[in-house]
């Protein structure tokens, strides 16, 4: 019986020994950082927006299809009813309900009026319009006081099942185009418009800065009919943050995104990731616009000149400091 007794109070022992052993070596791992577990969250923010930009909408329309045809019927046909009821909700504006990448002011922005912001480039998904005017992640209230920001998008998006209300989830701040809709209420209102669209992103890739500008004049418009300030912003490093398969022009495939296109509205691009790229935007210098009800041809082609000018200047004026040379020029097709 002592045999026994001792052999278990050896055994008692050594688990004892084994499991501080096994603390011991626990707590000398070196615990990830505060910074390691802001990269890892960043990191997830920035996958889940990329694959719900891309996969959302058609994802949940197809699931809804299809648990049309299972005893879970219901839902997809309450979620119907629910889209013809709302339907018309991204028009109004809703209620509106933190930096990756950082925005810098070079002006002040007066609440006393309301500002059409054109955001350049386009890029292959818009990250730095997305961030610096849907979710505030830059600070754009903070830099701005009294101007609340948002962002225009194709009203397509808006009838993809539950994308919508990912869109919307940013309240006021996602808008449907056209513009007007953020227009309509009193001074402070910034409506942000990436002006190159699609055709911009077709051609984006490392180390280009060409734009779409030249013959896109309907924001300038609607700036004169408003009397909407017009500013240019430019986010550095956006054509970077991702490489894109290029087609030439004239070849099927290009023909293929360019029909796509012109029937959805956007053209389905192939890219992959970069690695980590900064983008920087910069808001430039507002223009003053003047009200006119039914602005002439002339007066737009006046002001839209103007506000290329300004853009160019921008660019300029900030190029050597986001890693480009004094020799790059801006490409304004």
């Amino acid at each position: 019986m002592k045999t026994i007794i001792a052999a278990c109070s050896q055994n008692l022992s050594g688990s004892r020994a084994s499991i501080q052993t096994a603390l011991r070596t626990l707590l000398a791992v070196p615990w990830p950082s505060q910074r390691d577990v802001g990269s890892a969250l960043q990191l997830l923010a920035v996958l889940q927006w990329v694959l719900s930009f891309l996969l959302l909408g058609i994802v949940s329309l197809l699931l809804l299809i299809y648990l049309l045809f299972t005893s879970l019927w219901l839902i997809p046909v309450l979620y119907l009813a629910w889209i013809i009821f709302d339907w018309d909700t991204p028009e109004k504006g809703v209620l509106a309900v933190s930096p990756l990448l950082p925005l810098v002011k070079t002006h002040d922005l007066s609440p006393r009026h309301n500002y059409i912001i054109g955001s350049h480039p386009h890029g292959i998904l818009c990250v730095g319009a997305f961030c610096n005017f849907i979710t505030g992640s830059t600070g754009f209230e903070e830099l701005f006081p009294g101007i609340r920001s948002s962002l225009t998008t194709l009203a397509g998006n808006f009838r993809l099942p539950v994308f919508r209300e990912y869109l919307m989830s940013g309240g006021e701040r996602c808008l449907p185009c056209p513009a007007r809709v953020g227009l309509r209420e009193s001074a402070g209102n910034a409506v942000a418009i990436v002006i190159g669209g699609a055709a911009e992103s077709l051609s984006c890739r490392p180390g280009v800065t060409t734009l779409i500008l030249r013959n896109r004049k309907g924001f300038v418009r609607m700036a004169l009919r408003h009397g909407a300030f017009l500013v240019p912003s430019f986010s550095f490093g956006e054509n970077d943050l991702f490489r894109q398969v290029v087609f030439e022009e004239g070849s099927w495939m290009r023909s293929i995104q360019r029909r796509f296109q012109k029937m959805m509205g956007f053209a389905p691009c192939l890219f992959y990731g970069r690695g980590l790229t900064s983008c920087r935007s910069r808001v430039g210098e507002p223009l003053a616009v003047p009200k006119v009800e039914n602005p002439s041809r002339e007066l737009v082609d006046r002001y839209h000149e103007l506000y290329i000018s300004a853009l160019l200047k921008l660019f300029n004026e900030n190029k050597t400091k986001y890693g480009l040379s004094e020799s790059d020029e801006l490409h304004i097709l």
